[in-house]
């Protein structure tokens, strides 16, 4: 049996356009970077920096020193890390399983996907966006010419002539095994092989047959352990975004986000002294990179010039509300400290008439044994959403996890497809078209929430439902920027339009 091997003979004429990219640094004649690092292996990239900025080569900025601080979390993490093995499937696994007989005249359909567990194990990614000149070659440079020394298979690559290759060899395997053979797993697996930190330049997805594998192959290589670095010109969001059935996409869209951490290099232009993290709101999983997430996001959103933190107490009906750091407007909190506690929804509106913005840590993923933190955490979400406050936060599971386990949310969808509940066609009838977009992305439907052991009554499931949603949009950008003062958005007009709008809600919550 013939293996092709990974990657192949390099061919300088696929130089000219990475040459042109400026996407593999320092290398004139390779579209692979496999050398070992130029700079002392004790190094990280934050200590690289500081070297590059002493010498002058360097200008030290706030902006790049954050994002630095976010490869230099990375790096400290994969320093501990050792990927597991490599597992290749076999050619039989990836062919399609015979029909038999019956199933031919009845036309049942024996073919499936192989499915890919990526493992808690593997660290997050990073994906750095931005415009030309944000510094994109640069911060790669850093994070790559200082991996620790015991990442001992790592590859670096133009992604248009990574996904090149990965198409050749696609094709050899189809040529030599058939059309219908799963050839994805079995490349997947032989780039794992060589490339534990796999860092792509210039991620982009402008065809539909990079559109059609690309969710497939990065979960598959994610599941192998593979950590995957990546730079783009482009939000995820922002990818393929005019191509053909783009629909399809969308799940590795989905996937980008949720186990790459997207951080944006360029970096915006407020009222305030401090840049904004470069990265959004939510984090996970607990990490040494979610304290500084936490940390950078407190600062940002507080006063540390003209407040700096300190412990706070409100009260409420005779209560004494404890809140352990206050800065400014912001609000910190560990989640016991803030659910764990005996606390309510007056409680909650009390804290938004003093605060605009609340980091919430350390926040676990809730099941069945956990449904009054749950439904604590959902009021307080509410409070938040309903407020115009804003909200970061650091999570041990993604956002989709957080009220459903993934083996919970197994259970409910057998559980509804043994009952017949769950249609083939049309699986959210019962939701809005906001919900049914949001429980596509979360793979699941309102059938599956009356299955599942966390909630009971109808009333308390669209309250979930309602409270991902709500995540989801205080997430985002524009919620994010909204009474910042950004440049761009009106200013300081802008601002205090935002805050009489505040005031407002103020009085009415009295």
């Amino acid at each position: 049996m013939a293996i092709v091997e990974w990657p192949p003979a390099h061919k300088c004429a696929s130089c000219a356009p990475v040459a042109r990219s400026r996407a593999i640094s320092k290398q004139p004649c390779s579209t692979v970077s496999r050398s070992a690092p130029s700079v002392p292996t004790s190094h990280g990239p934050l200590q690289e920096y500081d070297d590059r900025v002493a010498s002058g080569r360097l200008r030290d900025d706030e902006h790049q020193r954050a994002i630095i601080q976010d490869l230099q979390d990375l790096h400290d993490t994969l320093a501990r890390y050792k990927p597991r093995p490599v597992e290749h499937p076999s050619i039989e696994s990836l062919q399609p399983a015979k029909k038999s007989f019956l199933g031919g005249l009845f036309g049942r359909k024996s073919e499936a996907k192989t499915a890919f567990d990526i493992p808690s194990s593997t660290p997050r990614g990073i994906y750095m966006y931005g415009d030309v000149g944000s510094g994109k070659t640069m911060m790669m440079d850093l994070f790559y010419e200082t991996l620790p020394p015991n990442i001992t298979s790592k590859l670096r690559i133009h992604f248009h002539n990574f996904m090149q290759e990965v198409h050749r060899d696609l094709h050899k395997i189809k040529q030599q095994y058939g059309n219908d053979m799963d050839g994805v797993p079995f490349v997947a697996a032989q780039i794992a092989e060589r490339s534990s930190v796999l860092c792509f330049d210039e991620f982009q997805c402008t065809d539909v047959a990079d559109a059609m594998i690309l969710r497939r192959l990065c979960e598959s290589l994610m599941a192998h352990g593979v950590v995957m670095v990546t730079t783009s010109n482009r939000h995820p969001d922002d990818l393929y975004r005019n191509g053909i059935q783009r629909q399809s996409f969308i799940p590795c869209i989905n996937l980008l986000k949720d186990r790459l951490r997207v951080i944006n290099l360029d970096s915006s232009t407020d009222y305030r002294k401090i840049p904004r993290p470069p990265s959004g709101v939510y984090h996970h999983p607990l990490n040494n990179a979610a304290k500084t997430h936490a940390e950078k996001w407190f600062r940002f959103l507080g006063d540390f010039e003209g407040d700096p933190p300190h412990t706070a107490t409100h009260k409420v009906w005779g209560r004494e509300i404890h809140v352990p750091r206050a800065s400014g407007k912001a609000a910190m909190f560990s989640f016991d400290e803030l659910i764990g506690r005996a606390t309510g929804a007056a409680d909650y509106l009390e804290l938004m008439r003093s605060y605009e913005a609340f980091v919430i840590t350390e926040v676990p993923g809730m099941d069945h044994k956990s449904r009054d933190l749950a439904r604590r955490f959902i009021t307080f979400i509410d409070a938040v959403y309903e407020s115009r406050a804003k909200l970061v936060m650091t999570s041990a599971v993604p956002l989709t996890s957080l009220f459903l386990s993934r083996n919970e949310m197994d259970e409910a969808m057998h559980s509804g497809q043994a009952k017949g509940e769950i249609p083939e066609g049309d699986e959210h009838h019962d939701v809005s078209d906001v919900m049914r977009s949001l429980m596509d992305d979360l793979g699941m439907n309102m059938s599956m929430l009356k299955n599942s052991s966390l909630f009971t009554g109808d009333e308390e499931r669209f309250a979930f439902a309602r409270a991902l949603s709500r995540l989801s949009e205080m997430g985002s950008r524009e919620w994010i920027e909204r009474g910042m003062g950004l440049e761009d958005k009106g200013g300081k007009e802008e601002m205090q339009s935002w805050q009489r709008v505040r005031s407002r809600w103020r009085e009415d919550s009295l």
